[in-house]
């Protein structure tokens, strides 16, 4: 079985914290994580609500469900009964033991108002995302947790790197690991996107038109790290801007699409503050827009964007686990200058991220980069440009040229 790394932040939590929340998208590992704790390291008795009799109990009287457990609870799929979260808090307040329950969900809770009010200061969320490189290659190396090191010191070459065009394209939800064949792995896709869309979305919302979502999904994966335009999207879509929003709000809730808010730091230019948009997983997004190897060789333009969303996962993934509260944002100024992503320190100290498909960077590249050094002064700490080749490159004190796959190397 291959070691999640989210693990350890996981057991440290329940040391500590009365509810523990362990979300992220369907199938991506979290009841596995979670049963393997509770065999071997976490004394807590485990249902899911995936079981229908479980559910019926729970939706019926959720007070009464609760009261029947005399152990610590790990509780799978809580979204499907949200009436638990207000019991929960209920026996929390009476007596914060540590760990008293563990909670997974595959849509996010706490973008239901009432549910995030009753979890508020009671609970540590923690993301579990579909595989990181750095799981599948069995790496101890996180980038992210170097990349503020007043001297950075990065792996060497190696030429046993999986090529990336194959990695974008398997992503990293742990069924597709498995899937020998491209037609193996659409056939997954297809019915994953089916599940997802007529299960957890329609347990979130009871919506109309819930037909019009695989291709407004489609419609995201086509457009990934472009601003997010209502106006464009509705015209593409034929959705209202009324429903349009709806349903962009269920797509996140289900951990499909991933908005990146723009950076907002005391800068003098206008910055542009409207959210750029991504897809969880670069196997999905493969699917979504039907491209393999032969698309991806052809259309410099999307390869780019798509090498650019594959990148930024993985730093969300290695976020997710490192030991520094950490956040990521975009730069864009209305005048033009751009940085894909701001890594910034809870003290205000960041780094900037630039990503190229190409082999070979140059000096222009880091453009970007510069201007945002030059706004943020003493508060600028790096800039990378993260590239698909083998070499480290400094181009100048604080500015380097790193392969992409030092992430996981």
């Amino acid at each position: 079985m291959i070691e999640r790394k989210i693990k350890a932040p996981l057991k440290d939590a329940l040391t500590d914290s009365p509810v523990v929340l362990l979300h992220g998208a369907r199938q991506t590992g979290k009841s596995t994580l979670i049963q393997s704790l509770i065999e071997k390291e976490y004394d807590a008795e485990y249902i899911t609500l995936d079981d229908s009799r479980f559910l019926s109990a729970a939706i019926s009287n959720p007070g009464g469900f609760l009261e029947s457990f005399d152990s610590n609870l790990a509780i799978d799929e809580v979204q499907r009964a949200p009436g638990l979260l207000p019991e929960i808090k209920k026996i929390v307040d009476k007596n914060r033991i540590p760990g008293k329950f563990i909670l997974t969900g595959s849509a996010n809770v706490l973008l239901v108002p009432k549910v995030a009010e009753s979890l508020a200061g009671r609970v540590e969320i923690l993301n579990l995302f579909p595989f990181s490189q750095n799981e599948l290659n069995r790496s101890e190396f996180n980038l992210v947790d170097i990349l503020f090191d007043e001297k950075i010191k990065l792996p060497g070459k190696s030429n046993k790197s999986k090529v990336l065009i194959d990695r974008i394209i398997l992503g990293g939800y742990p069924e597709v690991q498995t899937r020998k064949t491209t037609e193996r792995r659409n056939a997954w896709f297809n019915s994953y996107i089916t599940s997802i869309l007529q299960r957890d979305v329609r347990e979130l919302s009871n919506i109309e038109g819930i037909t019009q979502l695989p291709r407004l999904l489609s419609l995201f994966a086509a457009r990934v790290g472009s601003l997010l335009n209502f106006a464009e999207f509705s015209r593409s879509s034929a959705i209202a801007q009324t429903t349009l929003k709806r349903y962009i709000a269920l797509l996140q809730s289900a951990f499909l699409i991933y908005l990146l808010p723009a950076y907002s730091g005391n800068l003098s230019k206008r910055l542009i503050r409207t959210p750029k948009t991504y897809l969880y997983d670069t196997g999905l997004l493969s699917y979504l827009i039907s491209a393999d190897e032969n698309r991806f060789t052809n259309d410099p333009s999307l390869w780019g964007a798509v090498v650019e969303n594959f990148v930024l996962m993985e730093l969300l993934k290695q976020i997710s686990w490192c030991n520094k509260p950490l956040h990521i944002y975009y730069f864009r100024t209305s005048s033009g200058q751009e940085v894909d992503f701001v890594v910034e320190r809870n003290d205000g100290y960041l780094i900037g991220i630039e990503v190229k498909a190409t082999h070979s960077p140059r000096a222009e590249m880091f453009n970007g980069l510069k201007y945002l050094a030059s706004e943020m002064g003493k508060k600028f700490v790096r800039g990378y440009l993260l590239y698909n080749g083998q070499e480290i490159v400094p181009f100048d004190k604080n500015l380097i040229a790193v392969p992409i796959n030092s992430m996981w190397m």
